[in-house]
């Protein structure tokens, strides 16, 4: 696990590196899990069901796919941040599952940056209506912890840059808007494993990656 070792050495200690584990046997996992690390990702609710009991109770899973409200349920039990969330519907209901386990369930928006239109994601407009939501302030079982975005699958460096600024345009314009006092809403979660350097340069918290620690 020397690339584990080496891209915790290399990131800010502000930034926290989840270890995307898709596709990945836990036997494997459990070698990045004995080498220290607890923060792992998943993007697939099957696979992530599959996984968690499998693997030590102590990690903190991050659900980092598009997820749909029937899946929620069979995480709510464990999972420490979804990522992803792309809808009120599916915020309200990761807030009525967490009240069912008497857990707190912290959430990033998610936005869709890319150019791509494969990818999820809210746009300004859609995240204001969330925002301004009257059932939001009662949703007690969820933290709006910040932003998630995915850069376009590109070579273009200028691109990808230009994104990840607007991504940290979009969490600077809502921490100042709907969050000035709120400690809670401080991530920004984005830079994958061909991208991350650039993310962290612009201002990512979080980075996701799985094939430059695994591969």
């Amino acid at each position: 696990m020397h690339h584990l070792h080496k891209i915790l050495t290399s990131l800010p200690s502000h930034v926290r590196l989840v270890a995307v584990s898709k596709t990945i046997l836990p036997d494997v996992l459990m070698e990045v899990y004995r080498s220290g690390h607890r923060v792992f990702g998943e993007n697939r609710a099957q696979e992530l069901i599959a996984k968690q009991p499998l693997l030590p109770a102590d990690i903190q899973w991050h659900f980092i796919g598009h997820l749909q409200t029937n899946k929620v349920k069979y995480i709510a039990p464990f999972v420490e941040m979804i990522e992803s969330v792309d809808s009120l519907k599916l915020l309200k209901e990761i807030n009525k599952e967490a009240a069912k386990n008497e857990r707190v369930i912290k959430c990033l928006l998610q936005f869709h940056i890319a150019k791509e239109e494969t990818k999820y994601g809210l746009d300004i407009q859609e995240a204001e209506e969330l925002m301004a939501h009257p059932d939001l302030p009662s949703m007690h079982n969820i933290i709006i912890s910040g932003v998630m975005g995915m850069a376009t699958f590109t070579e273009d460096e200028g691109q990808v840059r230009q994104e990840f600024r607007k991504l940290k345009k979009i969490f600077d314009d809502l921490k100042d808007k709907h969050f000035p006092d709120n400690p809670s809403f401080c991530e920004i979660s984005m830079g994958m494993s061909d991208d991350y350097r650039i993310a962290v340069e612009e201002g990512s918290t979080i980075v996701r990656l799985g094939s430059a620690i695994f591969f």
